[in-house]
């Protein structure tokens, strides 16, 4: 499926069309810069560590626009890199080190197979043009025993029925999606997680509530959460049909006699003697 923008004024008469525009990585930046974008990084960027508690050790990538919340394995994990796909643009990040930001190709990362231990998915699935392709490219540097965790907008939250934050952009799902789609490419989903109950609002007083939004929504496993947070691992071994064996319906018979001018004789034998 290819990627079109819609109408501003298409979207506002119809709530049920999305942009699919890809977003620059300036307004990406510019988002988690401001007050807004802060509590994004703040919620998400908890539930995200709370499922990768440890990383020491462990060679981390992040896809997409993942940099807000790199920052919490950059000190203890072995490598941590950002791949940001072409369509975007690139940031240097760290900002004040030295780089470890890169511009990629999303369905041919410059990583050889199972390379990386942990790959993290942010503001990327719903921005591609083929989600799974980009999936089976995770797969392939992931090494045994990887985890991948995506951060994807969900389809009944406010997030993604607002274009003035990126989660209103791209490609929102549903939990029954992104299940299929992480199981149509080679994942086992695990573990699942909500953020970002809190509306959309940018207003200084609105967010000072923020935190009596998420706790709330939390504790009562409402359906209106911004963002899903899913963990799943690699399938090593994945299930190739068989060929059957083409069973015969009805019987043949098989030639043993063959015509000759002295009557019948079997293939290949010494003609028959009679005695006299």
């Amino acid at each position: 499926m290819g990627i079109e923008w819609v109408p501003a004024r298409t979207r506002k008469a119809n709530p049920c069309y999305f942009s699919l525009m890809s977003i620059d990585v300036v307004d990406l930046r510019d988002f988690y810069a401001d007050r807004l974008g802060s509590v994004a990084r703040r919620f998400g960027g908890r539930a995200i560590r709370g499922s990768w508690a440890d990383s020491r050790g462990l060679r981390v990538v992040g896809i997409g626009y993942a940099t807000p919340y790199l920052g919490l394995f950059r000190e203890e994990a072995e490598r941590c890199l950002a791949f940001m796909p072409a369509a975007q643009g690139v940031v240097k990040w760290p900002s004040a080190r030295p780089t470890l930001a890169a511009l990629v190709d999303e369905d041919e990362l410059p990583l050889a197979d199972s390379s990386v231990d942990r790959v993290l998915l942010v503001h990327a699935l719903e921005m591609t043009r083929d989600p799974a392709a980009m999936l089976r490219e995770v797969w392939r540097v992931l090494a045994a025993g990887g985890r991948l965790m995506a951060v994807v907008p969900n389809r009944r939250g406010l997030w993604a029925r607002m274009d003035t934050t990126p989660f209103g952009h791209g490609r929102p799902y549903s939990r029954s999606q992104i299940t299929q789609l992480l199981r149509e490419t080679w994942f086992t989903p695990t573990s699942w997680g909500e953020a970002l109950y809190v509306p959309p609002i940018a207003r200084g007083w609105f967010l000072r509530s923020a935190v009596a939004w998420e706790r709330s929504g939390a504790t009562i496993s409402a359906p209106f959460a911004g963002v899903h947070i899913v963990e799943a691992t690699k399938q090593l071994y994945r299930a190739i049909p068989a060929r059957r064996e083409k069973k015969r319906l009805v019987p043949t018979l098989e030639p043993v006699l063959a015509p000759s001018p002295g009557g019948a004789a079997r293939v290949g034998a010494a003609p028959a003697k009679f005695a006299t």
